[in-house]
């Protein structure tokens, strides 16, 4: 294991070299709450509530990343180093949970003790099924991708919890010491039945603490007892010790039945049925409850380009893709950008659709097949399939990311790597298919690790890492966008760089591709006003053209802040009728997102002077984000420039009741300075 854990570090190693990558700048780079310049209860209070990522804001995370920067600054290398440490150590824990699902495995009929020989392949197997899980290429985004460190950090408390629950179920179901027909005598019972108390214990904790620690880094380990659930029903089977044989409850000294083995195996545990269906099943009906309702309104999939039923039908074909280029991955199909996807919109639309979703169910019927004769490769596939019911059915998520694979890649590798070792002690059937087995699973093994060390090198640099993503994906308008955008960054605004030149192909590329967002022609627009250039025409109109089509996406609602910002820090000078053209085409729609509606206040307030106007876009972002409080802090400043007596206390009131852990402090203290300045309320201290 210590073999697979050095090479994963140097094949790793060129990748950490590289910069930052799409969603690392609106989490990371550009988001100045998890940049913290001291480690206070309040600062790190902030920083624990400010990703825009999900609602539930992924504390964990964001606290890793700030605490990076604390120690190195805004670095990416010494993010990417931390991400693969986190990895390094999933593969040390994927490693002891697959040497104990081998084990349990093993032991399913069988109550004796494992040889030596038994243990050595154990280990070895169990080891490379880590090594392969560990440089496996879809897995290459849940380290030099920094913000993936979500993935990668909520699945140490996954890989964690399962441990604890196989080793919980193992000291439950172990044999007690028996008389010589098998039975525990009755002054025995007591003491081995509070024995198994500890067991319990650490199966009910190993499925409620780590899920709960986990979800703080993302919302993937709410997953955790469900893979548990999947563990106990292809391996114990629900059983309890032998200790509930039914000949033993007739007497001590009772003759033995045929069939005492049977009975002891078909024997249910009672406790664990009701530990899942506490820690499971309740759970689960109230959060679909909860999510079902707001699911089925229009509004729910207005800034998607598919429905809940074209979703469904897509993600068969996403899921087997998943399947097939974890096992036989190619460089085109794990390009990183999948926004080119085409959306299935009905079974044969296109064709691909009804195959894929009969091979899931073949995939399913294979898992029930397998459950006895190879409970692990059933438990694998059951994982995989697992994995995939939080991002790829009803939640109106993006359609495909290779790092939601991080944990389901665990379980394809758990289902057929041990079916390609071969050892000694198989049948002579099996031993005709011993070279074919090997040089399957060696060519696999160069497989992914020659793939993840040449695009690690890819990741090294960010020129040549766009360029090839857009060459892998020429469809992909954020691949093309992407490349672009990194051009941007290398001009640094300078006419004559040549890297000016190069960004245009790629950016006017992306605008015209279907499904582009406004990032694009964004980049275009903001490229030339920064270097006193004239915008094409062409480019404000596809812009407005686009937000009038549909629904404005959070891509969207950032192009247009971007626009804003740089006309109102005077780095750009943009044209007012092509930016009112542009926030009246995304105002056109229902429900404007409180982000919109303070992106227009901006504009009215800071680049019009229309204060009215600006005020009021301010109070409709609040009430469009009651408890986002950086909308109320916005609407204060205004309301103190307009020296509104009325209104302020009202609003300082909301901002004091969600300074939790004194997260909004320092601004609350920036505001109340500014409004004893003003003379605007008596005393501070009528606040609460």
């Amino acid at each position: 294991m210590f073999i697979g854990i050095l090479v994963t570090a140097a094949v790793y190693w060129p990748g950490l070299n590289g910069g930052w990558l799409f969603d690392d700048y609106p989490n990371i780079v550009d988001n100045h709450d998890v940049q913290p310049t001291t480690a206070t209860v309040a600062s790190l209070t902030n920083v624990a509530l400010s990703s825009p990522s999900s609602e539930f804001k992924r504390p964990l995370a964001s606290l890793s990343f700030a605490l990076n920067y604390l120690a190195t600054g805004l670095n990416p290398y010494w993010m990417k180093l931390t991400n693969l440490v986190i990895h390094l150590l999933n593969g040390w824990l994927a490693f002891l949970l697959a040497k104990r699902l081998l084990q349990a495995s093993s032991l399913r009929y069988n109550t004796q003790q494992f040889d030596e020989k038994e243990i050595t392949r154990v280990c070895i197997i169990a080891a490379l099924v880590a090594g392969g899980w560990l440089l496996l290429p879809i897995n290459l985004t849940g380290v030099l991708y920094v913000v993936q460190r979500m993935e990668s950090m909520a699945n140490v408390f996954v890989f964690l919890g399962l441990i604890g629950y196989v080793i919980g179920r193992q000291r439950m179901l172990a044999t007690p010491i028996a008389s010589s027909d098998g039975c525990v005598p009755s002054r025995h019972r007591k003491l081995f039945i509070s024995s198994q108390c500890p067991g319990l214990v650490l199966c009910l904790l190993s499925v409620t603490l780590p899920t709960v620690i986990g979800v703080l880094a993302k919302e993937t380990a709410a997953l955790l007892p469900l893979y548990a659930l999947l563990a106990e029903w292809s391996l114990f089977g629900f059983r309890r010790s032998m200790i509930a044989s039914s000949r033993c409850d007739v007497g001590e000294h009772s003759s033995p039945s045929k069939d005492s083995a049977q009975i002891a195996s078909s024997a249910r545990d009672w406790r664990i049925f009701t530990l899942f269906l506490v820690v499971l099943a309740l759970p689960m009906i109230m959060g679909l409850a909860w999510l079902i309702p707001g699911l089925l309104k229009v509004q729910a999939w207005a800034t998607r380009d598919f429905t809940m039923t074209t979703r469904l039908l897509s993600e068969a074909r996403i899921v087997v893709d998943y399947f097939v280029w974890t096992m036989f991955p190619t460089p085109h199909a794990l390009s990183f950008y999948h926004d080119d996807f085409r959306i299935s919109t009905s079974l044969l639309q296109p064709w691909t659709t009804l195959a894929c979703i009969l091979a899931l169910a073949a995939m399913v019927v294979a898992i029930f097949a397998l459950r006895k004769r190879r409970p692990l490769a059933a438990l694998g596939l059951a994982l995989f399939l697992g994995c995939q019911l939080l991002t790829a059915t009803i939640i109106p998520l993006e359609l495909i990311f290779e790092h939601r694979n991080y944990f389901a890649s665990f379980g394809l590798m758990l289902a057929f790597i041990p079916l390609l070792v071969p050892f000694d002690h198989r049948t002579i059937g099996e031993r005709r298919f011993t070279i074919a087995r090997s040089v399957l699973l060696a060519g696999l093994l160069l497989l992914w690790t020659g793939q993840t060390f040449v695009t690690s090198i890819e990741w090294s640099n960010p020129v040549s890492l766009a360029e090839s993503l857009a060459a892998r994906r020429p469809t992909s308008p954020r691949a093309q966008y992407e490349l672009g955008r990194t051009y941007i960054i290398y001009s640094k605004y300078d006419p004559d760089s040549p890297f000016t030149k190069l960004a245009y192909a790629p950016l006017e590329r992306s605008a015209a591709l279907p499904n582009s967002s406004i990032l694009a022609e964004q980049a275009l627009i903001f490229m030339n006003a920064r270097m006193h250039l004239p915008a094409k025409d062409a480019w404000w109109d596809s812009l407005i053209g686009k937000l009038k089509a549909h629904k404005p996406s959070v891509q969207d609602e950032s192009s247009l802040a971007s626009l804003t910002q740089c006309v109102r820090d005077n780095l750009c000078d943009l044209p007012v009728n092509r930016m009112m053209q542009a926030f009246m085409a995304a105002l056109s729609h229902p429900d404007p997102s409180a982000r919109l509606l303070s992106n227009y206040g901006d504009y009215n307030w800071n680049v019009l002077g229309d204060r009215v106007l600006g005020l009021r876009l301010a109070k409709a972002a609040v009430e469009a984000a009651p408890s986002e409080p950086v909308y109320r802090i916005t609407l204060v400043r205004m309301l103190i420039v307009l020296g509104d007596k009325g209104e302020i206390p009202l609003q300082m009131k909301a901002l004091h009741s969600m300074n939790i852990g004194d997260r909004l402090g320092a601004s609350i203290r920036a505001l109340q300075q500014q409004i004893d300045t003003s003379n605007l309320l008596p005393s501070a201290s009528s606040l609460p």
